[in-house]
């Protein structure tokens, strides 16, 4: 059995500080992620690793997209939730700079909501009983329509004369589950 990632003692809880963030950046900076079990003592730390880990990884990587999500972002999520379900860091995996817990309480705090509104189910995608002639129609062109109920996935087009397509987009999944490749 593996013991705790922290003895329970002395260590900080809640909110960090601007102090504590610097820390944590200056450390991975100077020395790479390595071990996050060693890392907050030897950056001068009273927090876990597991803590800091988290940290870095949802907020302080300077990679990670600050701000709104677009809606591009918005479409493909939509799109990736259809075909792979709620698997966020698969949908996460195509959305650079968005961690999958980021783009998971997007897609239960607006994007969900936003289907709903539609008169669609969010878990299938399938237009619901209550509204079955509603579409959706963003500033981008793009019409939204379930396609007929023998398919699971949306119908998104450009020309919404074309909407009546049951055919997916290409969406280039190469999704594959291993070590991410170094450049």
């Amino acid at each position: 059995m593996r013991k705790p990632c922290c003895e329970k003692k002395e260590t900080n809880k809640g909110a960090w500080s601007k102090q504590e963030d610097q820390k944590l950046m200056d450390y991975i900076q100077k020395h790479g992620e390595g071990c996050w079990r060693s890392l907050p003592e030897a950056a001068g730390l009273l927090r876990c690793g597991k803590s800091c880990r988290l940290r870095w990884v949802n907020y302080l990587r300077p990679d990670l997209k600050r701000g709104n999500f677009g809606e591009d972002e918005e479409d493909l999520i939509i799109k990736l939730h259809a075909l792979l379900g709620n698997r966020w860091s698969l949908i996460a995996g195509r959305l650079p700079g968005r961690t999958d817990n980021e783009v998971k309480n997007y897609w239960n705090t607006h994007l969900k909501r936003k289907l709903v509104q539609l008169g669609m189910d969010p878990n299938n995608h399938r237009l619901g009983l209550t509204r079955p002639s509603k579409s959706f129609v963003s500033n981008n062109n793009h019409t939204y329509k379930a396609v007929n109920s023998n398919s699971q996935a949306l119908n998104s087009t450009s020309d919404p004369a074309e909407s009546n397509t049951s055919s997916l987009p290409d969406l280039n999944l190469d999704l594959t589950i291993g070590l991410p490749l170094m450049d």
